[in-house]
């Protein structure tokens, strides 16, 4: 599994220093990465032309089954699920005999389900945040709505996980809303299953159910534990409550599904609070502003791209310099040294910023230039290397 788990001798010791200093993960250091999972499934099918299948089985625990379903719970990081375990009874009972795994830097969406999805880090995904630079345009992209982007299979070449099940004769099923459907996200990332439509997550689940009368895998995708953080907050009532209506459906699920299924439940990222006294504006700090043309990535986690002649080392200590201990930042080259991306494929050089950003405690930097008023606004954020962002549970149920 080229470069989900970096040998930690690769970073450098003023980088592992403020690292530490920020208490950050760095993806696969201290736990197996989200990348993982999907390889996993295919060794408990006993699917082994799936690189690291047999490997992957035995590090997340999975035995030998002729159906597997993957939950993936968006936003549902380790920490916070831990934190808020009085609202989740099924999950709270297996969640102390987990070993929970890593995200991805950034720890968003795009970039998760790309290595999810893949089996291969952000590096040679391309997908390296919320938004991203597009090399050909000199655009700003972004990676969850597909738009400012050439088609899904020509950013994300590699071969999904899902595509290698299916070539070896397994039955693939996902099961998610409509609008995912062919989407370029799904396109880049999850490429290769039966798609199935259900809004509610109770129809979800029960064509989960559906699915796996046969063997095979069906994979499950949720998304409204992160909307509820979003917009209120994981401390919020509403994140609770998000967290029990999912809970009570995982235990249905569970007694639904027959008996020879292993059910597995992770998440791609977790979620920080942000601090609005811990806030910085691209758009109006001069400090921060020059000699950077473009801001890609999200608040927590940016890819600083400078304009024609700018040196990144000298822009760097000037976001440093700003931001103080908010913030590790690094130049490209640094980034790439430490192993933030994994292997980086030379079409993704490009892609990844001449100056990389990640915040810490809950600061952010936004751009109010580029980021619309909505999500300037967000009460829960996440992107960046902290635990409560990095780690994801990985519950496995048989």
């Amino acid at each position: 599994m080229t470069g989900l788990e970096a040998p930690a001798s690769r970073v450098s010791t003023r980088t592992r220093a403020e690292v530490d200093a920020a208490d950050f993960l760095t993806p696969g250091s201290d736990h197996p990465c989200l990348g993982r999972v999907l390889p996993a499934v295919a060794g408990a099918l006993g699917v082994l032309d799936v690189p690291d299948a047999r490997d992957s089985q035995s590090l997340l625990g999975l035995p030998d089954a002729a159906r597997v379903c993957v939950v993936l719970v968006d936003g549902l990081g380790h920490t916070n699920l831990a934190e808020r375990a009085g609202h989740a009874p099924f999950l709270r009972r297996r969640l102390g005999d987990s070993t929970p795994l890593t995200s991805t830097f950034p720890s968003t969406t795009a970039t998760a389900m790309g290595t999810f999805g893949v089996a291969l880090p952000p590096g040679r995904t391309g997908m390296l945040g919320y938004t991203v630079r597009d090399p050909a345009t000199g655009e700003l992209g972004n990676l969850v709505s597909w738009t400012g982007l050439p088609p899904a299979r020509q950013w994300q070449r590699e071969t999904t996980v899902f595509e290698r099940l299916v070539a070896a004769g397994t039955s693939v099923t996902s099961i998610g809303p409509a609008r995912f459907a062919g989407s370029g996200l799904t396109e880049a990332a999850l490429r290769g299953p039966t798609y199935k439509a259900a809004e509610s997550l109770a129809a979800r689940v029960d064509a989960t159910v559906d699915a796996l009368r046969r063997p095979g895998v069906a994979y499950l995708y949720w998304g409204d534990v992160d909307k509820a953080g979003h917009h209120h907050g994981w401390g919020s009532w509403q994140w609770g409550d998000a967290l029990a209506e999912l809970d009570a459906e995982l235990g249905r699920l569970a007694r639904l599904l027959p008996r020879d299924t292993v059910l597995v439940v992770t998440a791609d990222h977790g979620m920080v609070d942000v601090d609005r006294s811990q806030r910085w504006d691209v758009a109006s700090d001069p400090g921060l502003g020059a000699g950077v043309a473009m801001v890609a990535g999200e608040p927590r986690a940016l890819h600083l791209h400078l304009e024609p002649g700018a040196d990144a080392t000298h822009v760097a200590d000037r976001w440093r310099d700003t931001l103080g201990s908010a913030a590790v930042v690094v130049t490209r080259d640094e980034a790439m040294s430490d192993a933030w991306f994994g292997d980086v494929s030379e079409h993704v050089l490009p892609v990844i910023g001449d100056v990389v950003v990640a915040m810490a405690g809950r600061a952010t930097v936004v751009d109010s230039r580029t980021q619309t008023p909505a999500s300037l606004d967000l009460v829960g954020v996440h992107g960046s290397l902290t635990r409560h962002e990095m780690l994801v549970p990985c519950v496995v149920v048989a």
